[in-house]
């Protein structure tokens, strides 16, 4: 976060011309770091639309006896497998009419209402976790949700896959190696601390996570009791969690389910939709710097671009879609962006400009480790990821077909990968002037 934080203070840039300025032949990393995060807000929207659409269905718990049943069948008509198409989720794709509106909204002026709207959305969302998590605690059987919570198991850090998790939540958590904290720290004043701002912004992230933890698992605790089951036979990890689990708790409350219902999805929903903007931002500073055209504009095409790419998850074999997407940029697109900014900022160039470039508007002055760390440590740790990512691929076995799983996971990375050096190759308004 430090490294990404000063190559976009010192170039106040967007990623693709911050890295043609280090060098022009990388202006494409800076392309690639810019167009994954557009993909995954075109399967992320998604998630956040299905929370805007549970906060009305909250109202009257309209899950019912059986969420599961409503969320997979009733509300998505889940195929059963990624070529069944299926029809159309018209709740989930109104609602997602709604989450792109609103990514266009906020950022078409600029970076001056985003800052307006995180002023508001970011604290709301922790008081309401705050608000779910007292109530939590306050429920019979939140003492073990806790307890399994906050228990290590040693053992699983022998386990590589905890590891590749582990990578693939801090990279998409804090936005690294998605073009995004390079635009934001763009934007930020000349004396902007910058190591400083890199440790709130990664301890705070945590401390929220740490925090939304106590309120899911009291609550999960508080399920499994009622329906006197283990928590480990609960779905307490993905879509089943905040779409099943969590409704069929909220449905056993005593008192006020509805209120608390819908105080977590919009806490998820508010949380979400600063993600998804932020997502958005690096396409469009990028396009919008290279080729001179209108912010306003610029902003509407990327939306209406990322809508279109976005309706396949409404159809009945969205969720398995958005499965095999998210598990090969997750667990590849990310670590490999991160792994290429750290070797052509780290050996192509002068890594120690930007500590020294950090340090001079820093009270935390970082030493000479941190080159070390850019330069030999952190891309060690990446290709190991990389290929045990490679490996679990080859010998686990999946639940979907070879073929779902090359057309859905390794064609896009591909094509995002060559649209880089095609954007790169396009000539920008300036350069064909000169030209």
């Amino acid at each position: 976060m430090i490294l990404e934080f000063s190559v976009g203070h010192w170039s106040k840039s967007a990623p693709p011309e911050t890295f043609q300025k280090i060098g022009k032949k990388w202006e494409w990393a800076g392309w690639w770091s810019s167009l994954v995060p557009f993909v995954i807000t075109a399967y992320y929207v998604i998630v956040m639309a299905w929370c805007f659409a549970y906060i009305i269905y909250a109202i009257d718990l309209r899950w019912g006896a059986n969420a599961e049943h409503f969320f997979l069948t009733t509300f998505l008509g889940v195929t059963e497998g990624p070529m069944t198409i299926g029809g159309i989720s018209i709740p989930a794709l109104l609602a997602l009419i709604i989450m792109w509106v609103l990514i266009f909204i906020i950022l078409y002026k600029g970076v001056s209402r985003i800052g307006k709207v995180v002023v508001i959305t970011v604290p709301l969302a922790c008081i309401l976790f705050v608000l779910l998590a007292i109530r939590g605690l306050t429920l019979p059987g939140a003492v073990d949700g806790v307890s399994y919570y906050l228990t290590p198991d040693f053992s699983r850090l022998v386990d590589v896959n905890v590891w590749l998790a582990a990578y693939a939540q801090v990279f998409f958590s804090l936005s690294l190696a998605q073009g995004i904290m390079i635009s934001y720290a763009s934007y930020l004043k000349k004396k902007s601390d910058i190591s400083n701002n890199a440790f709130i912004t990664a301890l705070a992230d945590s401390g929220i996570s740490f925090l939304a933890g106590f309120a899911v698992f009291s609550i999960v605790g508080y399920l499994a009791l009622m329906q006197g089951v283990g928590i480990e036979s609960l779905g307490i990890s993905g879509p089943a969690l905040t779409f099943i689990t969590y409704p069929t708790a909220i449905s056993l409350f005593p008192v006020a389910p509805i209120l608390f219902g819908i105080l977590f999805y919009i806490a998820l929903f508010t949380f979400g939709l600063d993600s998804a903007f932020s997502m958005v931002e690096p396409i469009t500073a990028g396009i919008h710097h290279k080729w001179k055209i209108s912010k306003e504009k610029t902003t509407g095409f990327v939306c209406i671009a990322g809508f279109l790419t976005s309706l396949i998850f409404v159809t009945g074999s969205g969720l398995h879609w958005l499965e095999i997407v998210d598990h090969f940029i997750s667990d590849f697109g990310l670590v490999l962006i991160g792994l290429v900014e750290c070797l052509i900022i780290g050996w192509a160039f002068q890594i120690s400009k930007f500590r020294l470039h950090a340090n001079d508007v820093s009270d935390v002055r970082i030493g000479r480790w941190w080159d070390i760390l850019i330069k030999f440590v952190v891309p060690a740790i990446l290709i190991f990821i990389l290929i045990m990512s490679v490996y679990n691929l080859i010998v686990t076995p999946s639940n979907y077909p070879w073929w779902a799983l090359l057309l859905g996971g390794v064609a896009p990375c591909g094509i995002i990968f060559l649209l880089s050096f095609v954007f790169m190759k396009l000539k920008g308004k300036t350069e064909a002037k000169n030209g």
